[in-house]
C-alpha cells in the first residue's frame, strides 16, 4: 500500500506540474493582447475590465494548487493515519477542514475568474452567492470523485491485487498503463483548443487505443502464437475492435450538431485499430517473445550446466568405481550370492546412466524407464523379507518411443520410497507409466507415515522435487501438467508431458 501511495503521489505531482507548465508556457509564449481577447470576451460583453493574469491565470493556478494539496493531504495523511487506523473523530474533523479550505479557496478564485458577473448581478452579494454555490458544487464533485476513487482502489487492493500481483505480466501491464496515462495527460495539456471538447475526445481516444492494445497484446496475439493462424487473428481482431461503435453515443453527445463527424471518427478509429494498433502490438509481441525465448534458452543452458557440474563432482575416478563394482560382482557370483550380484549389476547400470546419459539434453524414454526399473529393483532388495510392504509397478511401454529430458521421473519415485516405506507399518507404493503418440502419463502413489526417522536414507541424488518442478517449467513450458496431492496418510503425483 505504501508503494501504491508513492505512485499516486508521483502521478498527482506530475500531472500538477504539467498543468502548471502548460498555463505558464502559454502565458510566456503567447501575445498578451491575444490572450486578453480570447479569455476576456465575457468581461467585454458586460463592460468589465479584464486582466489576463488577475482574472484568468492566477485564479486557475490557485484552484489547481488547492485541489492538488487537498488530494495529497487526504490521500497520504488523513486517510492512512486516521480513518484506516480507526481514528474516525479526528479524521472526520481534518477531512471537513480540508473540504472547507477547498471551498473557500475555490470561492475566492471564482470571484476573480468570474468577475464579469459584477456586471450581471445588481449587488455584490449576488455575485458572492453565485460564486459560493459554484464553489460548493465543485467541492462536492471533488469529494465524490475522490470517494469513488478511494473505494475503487480499496476494492482493487483487497480483492484483485493479491490475485494478480504475482502474475508474470502484472508489472509489464502496470508500466504500460502508466506510460499511456502520461502520454494522454501531456496530449491533453499541450494541445490547444476548447478544453472540454479536447478533453472528451482525448479521453475517449485514449480509452479506445488502450483497450485495443491490451486486447491485442494479452488476448489475441498469445492465442495466435498457439494456433499460428493469421486469418483467425484478423477475424478475431476485427470482431473485437467493433467495440468502437459502443463509443458512438459519446461522440454523438460531443458533436450533437455534427453526427457525421461522430460516424467518421468511429470509422477512423476502427481503421487505426486494425492497421496501426494491431501491427504495432504484433511487432512488440514478437520482440518480447524473442527476448523471452533468449532468456529461456539461457536458463535452460544454466540449468543443464549446473546439473552437469553437480554430477561431475561425483565423478571421482569413475573407472576405478566400475572396476571395483565388477570385482565385487564376480566375487558375489563365486560365493553364490545371486541377490548381491544382481544388486551390484543394477547399481553399476545406474551409475553408468548418471555419468553418461544424464549429461545429454534428451534421451530415449526407454533409458529413463530402465533407470527407474533398476532403482525400484534395488529398493525391493532393501526391503525384501519385510512384511506389510507392497510395491506395484505398472509400466506399459507401448507408444513410448519418445525422447525426454533425463532424470525427470526418478525424483518422484525416490520421494515415494523415502516417505512411503516403513519397516514397522504397512506400506504401499504404486508406480504407473503409459504413453500415447503425443503424451507421457506418469503416476506415483505412496503411503505416508508420521514417524520416518532413521528408516529413511538421506537423499543422495541432490535433485529434489523443487528442482524437478523448475526443470519442467523450463524444459516443457505450457506442455506439462503436474498435480501433487498430499494427506496425512497418502501422497499422490500425476504428471502429464506433451512431447509433440
Amino acid at each position: 500500500m505504501n508503494q501504491l501511495r508513492k505512485i499516486e503521489l508521483g502521478t498527482a505531482t506530475g500531472i500538477f506540474l504539467l498543468i502548471i507548465f502548460a498555463f505558464l508556457y502559454r502565458s510566456v509564449t503567447s501575445n498578451v493582447f491575444d490572450l486578453q481577447h480570447e479569455y476576456g470576451y465575457k468581461f467585454d460583453r458586460y463592460h468589465q475590465v479584464f486582466d489576463y493574469y488577475k482574472h484568468y491565470l492566477l485564479p486557475l493556478l490557485l484552484h489547481i494548487t488547492i485541489v492538488y494539496l487537498a488530494f495529497v493531504s487526504v490521500n497520504t495523511w488523513i486517510m492512512p493515519r486516521f480513518f484506516e487506523k480507526g481514528k474516525w473523530e479526528t479524521g472526520t474533523v481534518l477531512l471537513l477542514t480540508t473540504c472547507l479550505l477547498v471551498f473557500v479557496t475555490v470561492m475566492v478564485a471564482n470571484t476573480w475568474h468570474d468577475g464579469y458577473l459584477f456586471g450581471v448581478y445588481k449587488t455584490v452579494r449576488g455575485v458572492h452567492m453565485h460564486c459560493a454555490k459554484s464553489a460548493f458544487i465543485i467541492t462536492v464533485f471533488y469529494t465524490t470523485l475522490y470517494a469513488l476513487y478511494y473505494a475503487t482502489r480499496q476494492l482493487y487492493m483487497h480483492q484483485v491485487h493479491p490475485k494478480i500481483v504475482h502474475k508474470p505480466w502484472f508489472g509489464q501491464v502496470v508500466s504500460e498503463l502508466i506510460v499511456m496515462l502520461v502520454i494522454l495527460a501531456v496530449f491533453i495539456i499541450g494541445t490547444p483548443g476548447n478544453s472540454a471538447l479536447k478533453a472528451g475526445l482525448s479521453i475517449l481516444t485514449g480509452i479506445f487505443i488502450a483497450t485495443t492494445y491490451f486486447i491485442s497484446q494479452y488476448r489475441l496475439l498469445p492465442r495466435y502464437a498457439v494456433h499460428q493462424s493469421s486469418r483467425r487473428l484478423i477475424r478475431e481482431a476485427a470482431f473485437s475492435f467493433l467495440t468502437i461503435f459502443a463509443l458512438l453515443p459519446f461522440f454523438a453527445i460531443i458533436w450533437h450538431r455534427h453526427p457525421e463527424v461522430s460516424l467518421l471518427l468511429c470509422f477512423c478509429f476502427y481503421g487505426a485499430a486494425l492497421f496501426i494498433v494491431l501491427p504495432f502490438s504484433y511487432w512488440l509481441f514478437n520482440l518480447r517473445q524473442s527476448r523471452s525465448d533468449t532468456i529461456m534458452g539461457l536458463r535452460k543452458a544454466l540449468t543443464q550446466s549446473e546439473t552437469g557440474l553437480d554430477f561431475l563432482r561425483w565423478q571421482i575416478n569413475p573407472h576405478f568405481l566400475f572396476n571395483a563394482l565388477n570385482t565385487l560382482y564376480g566375487t558375489a557370483l563365486m560365493e553364490k550370492a545371486p541377490a548381491t550380484s544382481e544388486g551390484i549389476q543394477k547399481l553399476g547400470d545406474m551409475m553408468r546412466f548418471m555419468l553418461h546419459d544424464n549429461l545429454l539434453e534428451r534421451i530415449s524414454l526407454s533409458k529413463e524407464i530402465a533407470y527407474l526399473e533398476n532403482y525400484i529393483a534395488l529398493q525391493r532388495l532393501r526391503v525384501q523379507g519385510a512384511t506389510g510392504i507392497l510395491i506395484e509397478v505398472n509400466i506399459e511401454d507401448t507408444h513410448c518411443e519418445h525422447e525426454i529430458a533425463p532424470m525427470l521421473l526418478i525424483p518422484f519415485v525416490e520421494n515415494a520410497f523415502k516417505h512411503g516405506i516403513s519397516l514397522r507399518n504397512k506400506s504401499r507404493i504404486t508406480i504407473s507409466l503409459s504413453c500415447t503418440p503425443e503424451k507421457i502419463y506418469f503416476d506415483v502413489y505412496n503411503s505416508v507415515h508420521a514417524a520416518r526417522g532413521a528408516e529413511v536414507e538421506n537423499d543422495s541424488m541432490g535433485i529434489g522435487l523443487h528442482n524437478v518442478k523448475q526443470r519442467l517449467a523450463l524444459l516443457y513450458p505450457g506442455k506439462h501438467d503436474l498435480s501433487l496431492r498430499e494427506t496425512t496418510t497418502e501422497y499422490f503425483v500425476h504428471l502429464t508431458i506433451d512431447v509433440v
